[in-house]
């Protein structure tokens, strides 16, 4: 407001109001000089309406930054932390039936609740690296046998008993024991434990293996609660529904529909456990048959958090802003694996090398995976190991391929349009499995290499019918999936000594060289050796062609945007997502900048 001599002159010589009495008495006032709480008594009455309200509003603002000084030095000088609370509810596949980490997973979803019911004594951590668990610490003999495990003093089993290295060897003579039919028995074969005491034993191996730490991740089993259980009753005892770990959570109740089947399982954040409760109070799991069903529900509301998606389902979520679709790196890869002895046109290398140039990978990623993974070019997998050498690739280029089947002597027979060469003709069967996906893939490798002379049929069989066939060898090419670890020992996929079932050689790759850097790598800890020991086995297998190495999809887990503090990159398998679930948090509290 403007207060000139000019404006108060002009206030003053208004007629009097006679609801405002004393103008005059005012004036004078003011000129004979009135004490500040006076003048500010009667400046209301000196003011117009509208700079009343122009006064008050500022005067408002200004307690309002008074007020806000509290509050903005308490948010600067705090920060968010996590805090304990909350629960989510998360849809998974399949009906749970064996939670035991000794057993075959009936489902994905055995799995899922047994890492987060269990722990074994090493586990990975957000970047995939081995850490300890169970195991306080760990160390290995300068001969690479013996591997000495130290236990931590404060694990207990959920129902309050310690856990001990009695546990940890029942746990191992179990699994090689084959009357109980566990699937970890190969993986343990020929090792002896010896107990030091409560909580220190030893490992001893016959031969060195660079890779046998991966064995610690295994779920160790209380002995006070299954030593009574005899083989025939293993997989039949009510502990595979209703588990007790050591883990983060324990089971806390289960709920069926009017036909037996479990449709939910409840889960509570252990207060027993040795590295701190979790933050999240209760997990909610349901169960469904397929992805379809799951992501209705999820567009029901019936779930929060999806254990997978399909990069194909991704456009079939709704409210997409509640849920964060996780890109975690999965060391996994799928290919198209020859089959020499059954295709006298696959044995030609030339043949191998054309259809490698034919194939469209990058076209493979974005029109079946929607960009959700990366292309693979080697059977050791590009970004899982420090691998950093530059292997070859057949990008794709249709003409290379017409020159290198013309050179070789294809040729279109008058009237025809597959290639020819004598007797053989450019035709294949490709087997894979009823998945969408593979299928996808099939129909997509089958249009490209049909655009260069070679004529493609496909075969999806039900998952017991493949298995059948691969066990059987009984393929011309398959396209199928290769799984490894993070620290993978590829011997048993490529090693020539696995071309027959139970190994998993799909190519049946023969290859003495190749067979002795693969023998030599297991046996090798200095990991900079074995990583270049596994860098000329891929050269060389490349060079050899026994496959065409396609993608590696991301495996997409679909998290509720509530949960926090899941920054999992890369996983050994789907369930190790919850291997770090006691840093995830929904609620916070703000602490003070430096306070622990």
């Amino acid at each position: 407001m403007d207060t000139s001599p000019h404006q108060l002159d002009d206030f003053f010589m208004q007629p009097e109001d006679p609801k405002v009495p004393g103008r005059q008495g005012i004036k004078e006032s003011l000129r004979n000089g009135l004490g500040l709480r006076a003048r500010i008594r009667l400046l209301p009455k000196v003011l117009s309406l509208s700079e009343r309200y122009i006064i008050g509003a500022l005067l408002v603002i200004a307690a309002g930054a008074i007020l806000a000084i509290p509050v903005t030095t308490y948010f600067h000088f705090t920060t968010a932390v996590a805090d304990d609370g909350g629960s989510f509810s998360e849809g998974l596949l399949g009906e749970p039936r064996l939670i035991n980490p000794l057993l075959p997973p009936a489902t994905d979803s055995d799995r899922d609740i047994a890492t987060l019911v269990y722990s074994g004594l090493l586990k990975h951590n957000e970047e995939g690296k081995l850490v300890p668990d169970l195991a306080k610490s760990y160390e290995i003999s300068s001969d690479g046998l013996n591997y000495t495990v130290y236990l931590k003093r404060d694990a207990l089993w959920q129902d309050g008993k310690s856990v001990t290295a009695d546990d940890v060897i029942f746990t191992i003579e179990t699994a090689q024991n084959p009357d109980y039919g566990s699937s970890q028995r190969i993986s343990w074969q020929g090792v002896e434990v010896e107990k030091i005491d409560d909580y220190a034993l030893m490992f001893k191996l016959k031969n060195k293996y660079a890779q046998f730490l991966n064995n610690f991740t295994l779920g160790i089993i209380p002995k006070h609660l299954w030593q009574d259980v005899k083989p025939i009753s293993f997989s039949l005892s009510e502990l595979n529904l209703k588990p007790i770990g050591s883990g983060p959570y324990k089971f806390d109740k289960l709920r069926k529909d009017r036909l037996g089947r479990i449709i939910s399982y409840e889960l509570t954040a252990n207060d027993k456990y040795y590295d701190g409760q979790p933050n999240i109070d209760r997990i909610e799991l349901k169960f469904y048959a397929s992805e379809d069903e799951l992501i209705d529900a999820y567009n029901r509301n019936e779930v929060e958090s999806l254990s997978v998606i399909s990069a194909q389902n991704i456009k079939r979520l709704k409210y997409k802003s509640r849920i964060s679709t996780k890109q975690i790196r999965l060391p996994r890869y799928f290919g198209l694996f020859f089959n020499q002895n059954k295709s006298a046109a696959l044995a030609n290398k030339n043949v191998r090398l054309a259809l490698s140039y034919a194939t469209d990978k990058p076209a493979l990623l974005r029109d079946i995976l929607d960009g959700n993974g990366i292309i693979v070019d080697s059977p050791m997998i590009g970004g899982i190991l420090d691998i950093n050498s530059a292997v070859k690739k057949y990008d794709f280029n249709q003409e290379e391929t017409k020159k290198i089947l013309a050179t070789d002597g294809w040729k279109t027979p008058e009237g025809g349009t597959i290639l020819e060469k004598g007797k053989n003709k450019l035709s294949f069967k490709i087997t894979t499995s009823t998945w969408p996906e593979l299928v996808s893939v099939a129909e997509h490798i089958r249009d490209q290499w049909k655009s260069v002379g070679a004529e493609v049929t496909i075969e999806a069989l039900p998952i017991s019918q493949l298995q059948a066939s691969i066990k059987e060898r009984n393929y011309d090419i398959l396209l199928f999936g290769e799984i490894l670890n993070i620290d993978p020992d590829p011997f048993s996929l490529w090693h020539s000594s696995q071309k027959r079932d139970p190994g998993l050689n799909l190519a049946l790759y023969d290859n003495k060289t190749a067979d002795t850097l693969l023998e030599e790598a297991r046996q090798t800890l200095n990991i900079l050796e074995r990583m270049q020991k596994y860098d000329d086995f891929q050269k060389l297998t490349i060079e050899d062609m026994p496959a065409i190495f396609l993608y590696s999809p991301y495996y997409l887990y679909g998290q509720s945007k509530d949960i926090k503090g899941m920054n999992t990159s890369i996983i050994s398998m789907p369930a190790d997502r919850f291997s770090n679930i006691g840093s995830w948090y929904i609620n916070t509290k703000r602490v003070w900048k430096g306070s622990k």
